[in-house]
C-alpha cells in the first residue's frame, strides 16, 4: 500500500546542533534532488542493536542536489536519534527522495501554523514558503524551553511579527482556542507536534465548529504517555505470539513473523493498520491522531504502526480469517 520509494546513497555533508537537543544534517544526493514542497519527508535507514529499520524525517530547505533534516535526540529513543546523532561528515547512509503527504493547499487567504517543539521541521518551510508569496499567515511555535526550540532565533528574525514564541520554561503557553477564534472563517491550520498538542487542536477546532477539511496536521510517532516498553501479542486465528521490541513498531513485528497487514502512512493517520484488541493487560499507548478519543478511551482498536502497549500482553485480531 506504500508508494514507490526511491532509495539512493547519500552523502553527510554537515552534522551542526542547532538547538539543545537538536542536531540539523545534510546528505549530497548523486543524480541530484528534484523539487519538493514544504511539508516532505524522507526515509532514512537507521541501523539498530537488532538489525536495521526505517525512520521518516521533515525535509528543511536545502542547497540544490541536497536533502536537509533535523533530529531531535530522545532521552527513550527507540533507536533512530542515537543512530543519527552518531552520523558524522562524510558517512553514508540510505535515504528516499522527498515524498508528500502534508502539503500546503495554496487555496486559503490566510494560514495558522502551530509547531509543538521538533514539530517546528515541516511548519520550517511553510513558513518561509508562505513569506515568499506574500500570503498572510502567523506561525505559533511552542516548547518546553527556549534552548530546545530549533530554528526560534532565525524564524523571528525573517519573519517578525508573524511570529509568536512560546516557551515554557517561562511560563508561556499556546493558547489554542484564542488562536483558532482569531483565525479568519476561511483560514486553514498547519499544525505539526506531540500528540497531546494535536489532540488538543483537534478538540478546540471541533468546538469552534471549523470544517475539519481545513484542519491539517502531521505527527510523530514517538509522543506517547509511556516509555517504549517491551511487550507481546497473541495473533487470534493463527496461532501465533509475537513479541514486540522497544525500539520496533507492532507493525514492524507482525510483518517480521510473517503476520500479512495492510498499511499505508505509518504516522498514525490513515487507520489502515489499525487492529482490534480482544483483551489486554497493560494500557494501551495510542499514539494516533486517526481514533477519536472516545475509541481511544474504550480501548477496543489501535493503530499499529505508532501505538502500542505500555508492557505486558495482548490478544489482537488483524481480520485474518481461516
Amino acid at each position: 500500500m506504500r508508494n514507490k520509494l526511491e532509495w539512493r546513497e547519500a552523502v553527510v555533508t554537515r552534522s551542526e546542533q542547532i538547538a539543545d537537543d537538536v542536531r540539523q544534517f545534510e546528505f549530497a544526493v548523486p543524480g541530484g534532488v528534484p523539487r519538493f514542497d514544504p511539508g516532505s519527508h524522507c526515509n532514512i535507514k537507521v541501523g539498530l542493536a537488532a538489525g536495521q529499520t526505517i525512520r521518516t524525517y521533515s525535509c528543511l530547505p536545502a542547497k540544490p542536489g541536497h536533502l536537509s533534516v533535523a533530529v531531535k535526540h530522545h532521552e527513550h529513543s527507540r533507536g533512530g536519534s542515537r543512530f543519527m546523532w552518531g552520523l558524522a561528515e562524510g558517512d553514508t547512509i540510505a535515504l528516499t527522495l522527498p515524498e508528500n503527504r502534508f502539503e500546503l493547499a495554496w487555496r486559503a487567504p490566510y494560514y495558522l501554523l502551530m509547531a509543538g517543539g521538533i514539530g517546528i521541521t515541516p511548519i520550517f518551510g511553510m513558513a518561509q514558503a508562505l513569506a515568499k508569496r506574500g500570503t498572510p499567515f502567523r506561525l505559533v511555535y511552542g516548547g518546553r524551553s527556549r534552548a530546545v526550540m530549533a530554528f526560534a532565533d532565525g524564524l523571528e528574525e525573517t519573519l517578525g511579527e508573524a511570529v509568536q514564541i512560546h516557551a515554557g520554561d517561562l511560563g508561556q503557553r499556546v493558547d489554542v482556542a484564542a488562536e483558532i477564534a482569531n483565525l479568519p472563517p476561511d483560514g486553514e491550520l498547519y499544525v505539526c507536534g506531540p500528540i497531546d498538542m494535536l489532540t488538543a487542536v483537534k478538540s478546540a477546532w471541533q468546538a469552534a465548529g471549523r470544517p475539519m477539511g481545513r484542519l491539517r496536521f502531521e505527527v510523530f510517532g514517538d509522543s506517547g504517555l509511556y516509555v517504549e516498553a517491551p511487550f507481546e501479542v497473541d495473533v487470534q486465528g493463527l496461532d501465533r505470539s509475537v513479541a514486540v521490541r522497544p525500539d520496533q513498531t507492532l507493525l514492524d513485528a507482525l510483518m517480521e513473523a510473517g503476520v500479512e497487514m495492510i498499511y499505508d502512512c505509518q504516522r498514525g493517520e490513515c487507520g489502515l493498520c489499525a487492529v482490534d484488541i480482544v483483551s489486554h493487560d497493560a494500557p494501551i499507548d495510542h499514539r494516533d491522531v486517526f481514533f477519536s478519543e472516545h475509541e481511544k478511551q474504550e480501548g477496543r482498536r489501535m493503530c499499529a504502526c505508532v501505538s502500542r502497549l505500555a508492557g505486558g500482553r495482548a490478544v489482537i485480531d488483524v481480520g485474518y480469517r481461516p
